[in-house]
């Protein structure tokens, strides 16, 4: 159902719903924040319970749940063996070329257990740092569950990064044991791995060993002494399948993962293994609806946060079934995750704006020869998502009764920070409003709180159990990226431009290095690119600004056409015009390139900024995000 304003939920997604009431509890967790988590983490299971709920005596080095004894595998794994859980699908996993491989919890288990026994075989012990780059097979999760197990923390590196990217975030975390894979599958191609790690090893001091888990069967260098094959080690009787979980502090680490900025080398957020818990499995337990019989799909990638949060710890701690694919979602048909939704009974979906806009390219014929009507609801992730990709993924796939989880968080939050339950009313291109215990602000550079619609930087104004713990190894870029902006009021800032509605309904922007100012007027790339694509011929944009002697700075927009448009300065004429009709004359873009690819990260972002740096000639910056 909708109105002009609204999409609401339908009858049968509110019964279903696990929150069946917005406001009052909103209301609660503000005003009892420390009793709403605690709440929350009597969910879990502990091997002592916390002394403190919130320690804060050194903002911003907040510390959750402290004197409490946990680890997160006590909540993902162990505790469902004791219940029916153990005998129920924890993981589908399907490869490019159509391999199925599938595993209850109680098989899990076993493959953890026989993983970590084989890490502290190599030496690993409890705090060291252990690297994954690996494709997304089984074996990825259960390195990463392995490492918690034992009290290691992972840093997983997506594994299409170079050579000297990943030689970097090993040196920076100063890590000896990596895990990878002799290869992937990506579009019918091999993908190889282990040569991008022999070399990253030439470059790093500090790697001493390397486990390969032999996926694709392609011929690759191993050196005595430092290389050993998965399969080998599994073989000898050092992989014994019991394997006893580390008992951890509630602030101990549990992972590192890297993101980069626009500046600066890459900086590697800590996460613990207590509050981020507590955060993920609540939200994601409210916000996914998870129920014991769902079959929950993230198609996202483990090496980045939406993958750790809610491909890994979120839907094992909540028992749920997951659904994995390695491989494109466009090969070797643009049909393939249809089929797959179809084939497992997928009930949920949460996935990115670029893979939706890519799959929205491809029209509606290729979905209709699937049955899609095992979803109940479906997610964005990532970026904010234009009206029209919302509408296309709302009607054509969730066949107008399924609600978007239109999901705001970074890398830094852990979990969900602004988003709508299945029971609120929706509007296209909105994440509606903060999770339970977030207050979040809209504010002007001196912290004055915007007006009604009014553009400001994104601020979080509360501390949350998910939050990172630091940076590792430089806790004063931590102070200075964060939260020295608005150090007097102790705010954390995003560094998300957004805007606050009359409902309280949060629009986010983009980043703050992704706001054009034309003649005094702040112009968003989201809303630029949100008007392009209201044109039939784009199926994808990325604005710019470049410096400009009138205006400041003038628009430059890089379209990727639909496949029965062709480029011509008509074309470019015509959309220019579109854009100022959507807009108005301030959003005149200056020119309209047509190219087949944009610049983007591993995680699906458009690089504007390494556009920018182009077309003005500038050095590019860090690039170790940026995708093939």
């Amino acid at each position: 159902m909708s109105d002009e304003k609204f999409f609401f939920p339908s009858k049968e997604v509110i019964e279903k719903a696990t929150v069946k009431e917005y406001d009052k509890l909103y209301k609660y967790s503000i005003e009892h924040r420390e009793d709403f988590w605690a709440e929350q983490a009597s969910q879990l299971s502990w091997y002592k319970k916390w002394d403190r709920v919130l320690d804060k005596s050194n903002p911003p080095f907040y510390k959750w749940f402290t004197g409490g004894k946990t680890n997160i595998i006590l909540n993902a794994i162990d505790r469902h063996l004791l219940s029916p859980l153990r005998n129920k699908l924890a993981i589908i996993w399907e490869g490019e070329r159509g391999e199925v491989r599938t595993f209850s919890y109680y098989s899990l288990n076993r493959e953890v257990c026989e993983f970590a026994n084989i890490l502290k075989s190599m030496g690993v012990e409890k705090g060291d740092v252990v690297t994954i780059y690996m494709p997304q097979i089984p074996e990825q999760l259960f390195a990463m569950l392995a490492c918690a197990k034992i009290g290691a923390v992972h840093s997983v590196v997506y594994g299409g990064f170079s050579s000297a990217a990943l030689a970097d975030r090993i040196n920076d975390a100063n890590s000896r044991v990596v895990v990878t894979a002799d290869g992937g599958f990506r579009r019918g191609k091999v993908v190889e791995l282990k040569s991008v790690v022999n070399k990253a090893m030439e470059l790093s001091p500090t790697m001493e060993i390397c486990i390969t888990v032999k996926h694709t069967g392609t011929e690759v260098y191993m050196e005595n002494g430092r290389d050993y094959w998965f399969h080998d080690l599994k073989a000898l009787p050092i992989a014994g399948q019991k394997c006893e979980t580390a008992e951890m502090d509630a602030n101990d680490m549990l992972f590192l993962l890297y993101t980069s900025g626009s500046t600066g080398k890459p900086k590697a957020l800590v996460h613990t293994h207590g509050g981020y818990s507590v955060y993920i499995s609540a939200t994601h337990k409210m916000v996914m609806d998870i129920k014991p019989e769902d079959r929950y799909w993230c198609a996202a990638d483990p090496g980045w946060i939406t993958g750790h949060s809610y491909i890994v710890y979120g839907p094992l701690i909540n028992g749920a079934t997951i659904v994995m694919y390695e491989g494109a979602p466009n090969h070797p048909y643009p049909d393939r995750w249809w089929r797959m939704i179809q084939k497992y009974g997928v009930n949920i979906l949460y996935t990115s704006p670029t893979a939706i806009r890519g799959l929205m390219r491809y029209g509606d014929s290729w979905t209709k020869k699937h049955d899609l009507s095992s979803l109940r609801l479906l997610g964005s992730v990532g970026e904010p998502i234009n009206p029209e990709a919302w509408r296309w993924y709302h009607h054509v796939i969730g066949q107008d009764k399924c609600p978007i989880m239109d999901t705001w968080w970074q890398t830094e939050t852990g979990g969900f920070m602004i988003t709508p339950l299945p029971i609120t009313p929706l509007k296209p291109g909105s994440a509606t409003r903060p999770f339970f215990g977030n207050e979040m602000a809209v504010v002007d550079d001196n912290g004055k709180e915007a007006g009604i619609c009014e553009e400001g930087n994104l601020v979080i104004k509360s501390p949350w159990p998910g939050m990172a713990a630091g940076i590792y190894g430089d806790p004063d870029r931590f102070v200075e990226t964060y939260w020295k902006k608005y150090e007097k009021q102790g705010w954390y800032l995003t560094g998300d431009a957004a805007k606050k509605d009359e409902d309280g309904y949060y629009w986010i922007i983009g980043r703050t290095d992704d706001v054009i100012k034309v003649s005094g007027y702040r112009l968003g790339t989201a809303e630029i690119e949100s008007a392009m694509i209201t044109h039939p011929a784009i199926v994808e944009s990325a604005a710019i600004a470049i410096p400009h002697a009138i205006k400041g700075n003038a628009i430059h927009i890089y379209a990727i056409l639909r496949n029965d448009y062709k480029p011509s300065h008509e074309l470019e004429m015509e959309l220019i015009n579109h854009v100022v009709h959507q807009m108005g004359p301030i959003a005149r873009p200056e020119e309209v390139k047509f190219v087949d690819l944009l610049p983007k990260t591993r995680s699906g972002k458009i690089m504007r900024r390494l556009l920018k740096a182009r077309i003005m000639g500038l050095p590019e910056g860090d690039l170790s995000t940026l995708e093939e």
